[in-house]
């Protein structure tokens, strides 16, 4: 990648200088939210946040017996005040000037938390009124916390006052999401990711209006987490300390759920199951060739059963992971008693794979899970497919065409542009990938319930994760988010909004790496974090 010249880095300091001066000041000629909400209009006006700024839900219909919605609230206002030390006393200054609270009002009473909810929400911030409060409407719980996340973005410590204004007011923000799935993969078998970066990555997410998380529980290489049902499982975790526990899986769902995101648990069958055996060596075919999982063992089908009917009492998303990708039968075809079971059975390698997923299938189905695979099985038998599934693009482009074209559903997640682990994907490549490419019916559009970046762990443990997420994450954040209309059609306009979003991610303390270079690069020289 070209390294910019000594002139060009003085330029954009000189521009980000201009730019700072206009986020503390009181005319801000750029709007900085991300991602970009579907409808905005602002003012030049300018109000403080009051110290002692509240919430009011009088009139919502949501009771909120959960917490979820004034724990959002507290969030929002800790990381507005985590940032500096607030010295102004807004009890000092002209109460006109003073926003006073939000005023919530949500529509439904359910704080169910489901695929396809509605996420819209309506924020105003007016620049008069007595008292003054922003108004934020919702029809679920969790649009109203995609507002709050938004409000936090408009609001700024102000360098001269010491104390958090709001510019550009008033403020109209009408927005909802243009994909109602928005995912990130995590991967705790090649690393082993301890529960409080688990949590620090979802924190990040709300962030962005992430809110799928793909947690990848478990690989050929360790097995992590506890099934009650077959309790030996996680002997294929690489320590005893490095686990998850019942209870420690039912936190991670517990808290995504509070910060509105759904957590899709994966097993990864037949195949990447070489860890299950160390617990249960008979899933093995043979103790010197141990995967794909045994098909001819029914035993192995049991076990699967089980792992689904535990699941079930935690994972409470309506999708479950199956994997089915890079499946090797060739284990099957050199083991002896597996290879006699093929032939009594009438089958090749091939048939078998099919076989294996699709029974598969059926027991996720018999715990109420609509099933999500890799696009192996359907570019293998994507006829034979249970209705049921959604297909998991990641080898290339074409394949959401050709399978919304079947009718099936599918999400986006092509390893060329929405791998984070692949370090030479850049974050404009993330915001240009575009997941209804060639697909120009209405009704096969509908079909794609949107995309997930992926971040792999072989090489990303909890020292590097952040920065291997962020800010490309953010990238494909907004084009999962933001109506087509209103996305860049060259990312190069959204650069300063997207650095800017990543500096505050920073004060959040969250370890995004600079935009330029290639992922989770180190600033390259000193300077000021709106140009690296």
């Amino acid at each position: 990648m070209r390294r910019r010249t000594g002139v060009e880095r003085i330029v954009l300091c000189f521009l980000v200088y201009l730019f700072v001066i206009s986020a503390d000041g009181a005319d801000i000629k750029n709007l900085n939210i991300w991602p970009m909400p579907k409808s905005v209009s602002y003012g030049r006006g300018t109000l403080y946040l009051s110290n002692d700024f509240e919430l009011n839900t009088k009139g919502s219909k949501f009771v909120d017996a959960s917490g979820i919605l004034k724990d959002a609230f507290l969030r929002s206002i800790d990381l507005l005040r985590a940032t500096h030390v607030i010295e102004a006393n807004t009890s000092k200054i002209d109460a006109s000037l003073v926003l006073k609270g939000i005023h919530v009002v949500v529509f439904s009473p359910s704080d169910e938390l489901q695929h396809g909810i509605d996420e819209s929400y309506k924020l105003h911030i007016p620049a008069q009124g007595n008292p003054l409060y922003a108004h934020l409407e919702a029809q679920t719980v969790y649009g109203a916390l995609h507002g709050l996340q938004t409000f936090s973005q408009v609001c700024h410590f102000d360098i001269t006052s010491r104390g958090i204004m709001v510019h550009q007011v008033p403020w109209t923000v009408i927005d909802q999401p243009r994909f109602s799935y928005r995912g990130l993969l995590i991967d705790t078998s090649r690393h082993y990711q301890p529960l409080p970066v688990i949590k620090k990555v979802i924190d990040s997410m709300t962030y962005a209006k992430l809110n799928v998380l793909h947690w990848h529980i478990v690989d050929s290489q360790s097995f992590p987490l506890e099934i009650p049902s077959y309790p030996k499982l996680w002997n294929g975790a690489y320590s005893m300390s490095e686990r998850y526990t019942i209870a420690d899986a039912v936190e991670i769902v517990s808290y995504a759920k509070k910060r509105g995101i759904n957590v899709l648990a994966e097993i990864d069958v037949p195949g990447h199951a070489q860890s299950w055996g160390v617990g249960y060596p008979s899933l093995w075919p043979s103790a010197d060739c141990k995967e794909p999982l045994d098909v001819s063992n029914e035993f192995t089908f049991k076990l699967i059963d089980g792992i689904l009917s535990d699941f079930s009492k935690i994972f409470k998303y309506k999708f479950v992971h199956l994997g089915g990708d890079e499946v090797n039968t060739s284990c099957w075809q050199s083991t002896r008693r597996v290879r006699k079971w093929l032939r009594r059975h009438g089958m090749n390698g091939s048939e078998a794979y099919q076989y294996f997923v699709l029974r598969a299938q059926k027991i996720a189905l018999s715990h109420g899970y609509e099933i999500i695979n890799w696009e192996e099985t359907f570019n293998n038998f994507g006829s034979k497919l249970s209705r049921k599934t959604v297909v998991h693009n990641w080898l290339g482009s074409g394949v959401a065409q050709r399978v919304v074209k079947a009718g099936l559903r599918c999400i986006v997640s092509n390893q060329d542009k929405w791998y984070l682990d692949h370090l030479d994907a850049l974050w404009q490549d993330f915001y240009t990938n575009e997941p209804l490419t060639n697909i120009t019916d209405p009704k096969q559009q509908a079909l794609v319930l949107g995309g997930e970046v992926c971040a792999w762990g072989e090489h990303i443990d909890a020292s590097d994760i952040e920065q291997t997420i962020w800010p490309r994450a953010a990238a494909a954040a907004e084009r999962l988010w933001t109506t087509y209309e209103k996305l860049a059609k060259d990312p190069e306009q959204v650069r300063g909004r997207l650095s800017y979003f990543r500096c505050l991610l920073n004060q959040r303390g969250v370890a995004a790496a600079p935009l330029d270079g290639l992922g989770r690069a180190a600033p390259e020289v000193p300077g000021s974090c709106y140009v690296q």
